[in-house]
């Protein structure tokens, strides 16, 4: 079985890198990325304070909840990065900046 995504749906949008690296990834972020990355871990952290409170374990409840925010924004901020420079997601900035590496 083919589990390669290239092989089964084809990019909308110009490629800038078919594989990219972690490093060009995250290097690749927006600012519309860091802000659902800091906007998605201040939501985890007041679900994780408010669900501690009745049975007083508001620290530790806030503390994984925080964790659990930052990883679940970081992956959507990375996929989102990686679909634009993979072509999957508009990238008009991407390409303009890449555009003497394509």
């Amino acid at each position: 079985m083919n589990t390669d995504i290239t092989a089964s749906t084809k990019p909308e949008y110009p490629v800038v890198d078919r594989n990219p690296a972690f490093t060009k990834v995250v290097g690749n972020f927006s600012a519309l990325d860091y802000m659902r990355l800091s906007t998605i871990s201040a939501v985890s952290v007041t679900v994780g304070y408010l669900s501690g409170i009745k049975p007083g374990i508001r620290g530790p409840s806030m503390v994984t909840g925080g964790l659990i925010g930052v990883m679940g924004g970081f992956m959507y901020a990375y996929q989102n990065s990686a679909g634009r420079l993979m072509g999957f997601f508009p990238n008009d900035a991407e390409v303009a900046r890449y555009k003497y590496k394509l």
